[in-house]
């Protein structure tokens, strides 16, 4: 790029910072000296390849989404919570936002995630162990207790049952009075992503898309800050997957909703900006700032260019990071806060919106409330004490950087044609569904994730504590452990809603709906009706599961 045309974009983003809002901050070094609000090449040089790099706030939007940075608005501190029952979590959600935490985060146990209720014979010696047990409205109403659901943002990670448990959400939302269409917050509700890597489908692909498409439409047209999902490359990195695979597979996923999208008719300007992303931050720090550059680079010009967005929020990727669960180690696990310091500092340099760390026992259970608290400590650090939001994109321009950029996007350029390729009509969607009919994705995982643990096992990978300096004082930890009381508290608990309920509008309900999913009715609002009877998450589900049937991954060798 020439001079004349670094100058004339460098004047364009000081125009939109003037106008932009700031927090009233000391942006400055330790020592005292002023810093930018961001870097560029010098006044006068030429710069190849710098339309690739640009400005802050402007297309590609490599170096972030807004031309502040964090300078106008920091990341959200968005800690993942849940355990137990609901009561025993909305404390610890109680303790999150009274420690300083921006925004919720929902873990749901096992049965929740494949839309089984706690009493369900799949459920026993599950409940309340991974996450929170949610079994209908009630127990949403009690999760929020006291948390003012129009005035905080709340995201829930689950995918198979998510609209069930969204219209839960919305009841628990009613009954504190709250006007439905000011909500904000994120449903996962990522299918593709299940059959890819995590395992948690309920129906085939379709009738899984059939919801997909009904949510995306009621939120555009009733909850328009609501963003109804959230493309989920954490658990296809946790699955073993490699930082472009991860990227190019996630990316490809957010292709096939916005080519649903556009199947029901709907704005691509209207419901792109519905979307948000989900990553994993991994250990490789540099490799990892790299990937979340290239993402939004990526997403920009699909969207422009692909599926034809003409408005800047259509094109943005705004996306939550978690730090890697499969980095940490049960050998030496107080070495884990380093790591998640490390991969927590990644995603910030690499712009994310939102962040959760996790806690340095969560490879052996879920995190007590002190291990909790030095996750949530650990982003406050970094966030008050080291100077990384007063810059955007610090590392732009950076060789090193930009060329693990380059390589990231053009391998994950590479992964899109081939899953193009692989489909019968030239549509990502067609691809990622036969990729999932065929096992390709699983067995390209599967074959990264060999490749690195042989590497671990040789030696070639290091990791302390595990395969390296392994000599240890430390003491055994105390981790905190579910008591079998909790499930059978929960099953009385559900025993008793059920029979204070009306059965006969239960029943009602739960026929209108299926009604509704035997035609091209939108199903949110029988679903609705049904969460709002007391209709239960496995009642539900298994509504569906008789009209729809359920899914089988093949057996492959």
């Amino acid at each position: 790029m020439e001079a004349r045309d670094i100058a004339e974009g460098r004047a364009r983003w000081q125009a939109r910072y003037d106008a932009a809002t700031k927090r009233d901050a000391d942006f400055s070094t330790l020592s005292g000296a002023p810093v930018e609000p961001v870097y560029g090449p010098p006044s006068g040089v030429d710069y190849p390849g710098f339309e690739r790099i640009g400005w802050p706030g402007e297309y590609p939007f490599t170096r972030g989404l807004y031309p502040t940075g964090y300078r106008g608005r920091r990341w959200t501190i968005r800690q993942f919570a849940g355990f137990g029952n609901a009561r025993q979590t909305n404390e610890r959600y109680k303790l999150i936002l009274g420690a300083g935490g921006g925004g919720l985060s929902v873990a749901f146990d096992m049965p929740t995630l494949m839309g089984r209720d706690s009493d369900d014979p799949q459920a026993l010696g599950e409940v309340g162990h991974c996450g929170v047990a949610i079994d209908s409205a009630a127990d949403m109403q009690v999760l929020f207790d006291g948390i003012d659901l129009a005035g905080v943002t709340t995201s829930m990670t689950i995918s198979g049952p998510a609209v069930p448990v969204f219209c839960m959400y919305l009841v628990a939302a009613e009954r504190q009075g709250a006007d439905l269409s000011t909500l904000d917050g994120t449903l996962q509700t990522d299918i593709f992503k299940e059959y890819i890597a995590q395992k948690e489908w309920l129906f085939e692909p379709e009738p899984h898309l059939r919801l997909i498409g009904d949510l995306m439409e009621y939120c555009a047209a009733n909850i328009p800050r609501y963003k109804p999902l959230s493309v989920s490359g954490y658990h296809i990195r946790e699955a073993g997957a490699t930082a472009a695979q991860e990227l190019a597979y996630t990316l490809a996923d957010g292709f096939g909703y916005v080519e649903l999208g556009r199947s029901r008719g709907l704005d691509v300007n209207t419901f792109a900006p519905g979307l948000s992303f989900f990553f994993d931050a991994h250990v490789d720090f540099f490799e990892e700032i790299a990937k979340f550059r290239a993402a939004r680079r990526i997403w920009a010009r699909w969207l422009r260019d692909e599926y034809g967005a003409t408005e800047d929020r259509a094109m943005w990727l705004r996306f939550h990071t978690q730090t890697a669960g499969v980095s940490l180690t049960a050998q030496q696990p107080v070495n884990n806060v380093v790591r998640t310091a490390v991969e927590a500092l990644a995603a910030v340099l690499g712009g994310t919106n939102s962040l959760h760390t996790n806690a340095l026992d969560e490879t052996l259970a879920l995190p007590t409330d002190e291990s909790a608290e030095i996750a949530l400590r650990t982003q406050q650090v970094l966030m008050e004490e080291t100077g990384v939001a007063n810059v955007a994109d610090p590392l732009g321009g950076s060789w090193y950087v930009e060329e693990l950029t380059n390589r990231i996007e053009a391998e994950a350029e590479a992964t899109f044609a081939k899953i193009r390729e692989m489909g019968s009509d030239g549509t990502i969607t067609s691809g990622i569904l036969r990729g999932i009919e065929d096992g390709w994705f699983t067995s390209q995982i599967a074959e990264s994730a060999f490749v690195y643990q042989q590497a671990v096992e040789k030696g070639d990978k290091r990791v302390v504590g595990v395969n390296v300096h392994t000599g240890t004082v430390a003491r055994e930890l105390e981790i905190l452990r579910i008591p079998h009381e909790v499930e059978l508290v929960q099953r009385e608990a559900l025993a008793g809603r059920r029979a204070a309920r009306d059965s006969v509008a239960v029943k009602a309900a739960l026929d209108r709906m299926v009604e509704a999913a035997r035609g091209e009715e939108n199903l949110i609002p029988s679903m609705l009706d049904a969460a709002r009877a007391e209709a239960s998450l496995g009642e539900i589900c298994d509504a569906l599961r008789a009209e729809w049937g359920t899914y089988r991954e093949p057996a492959r060798f």
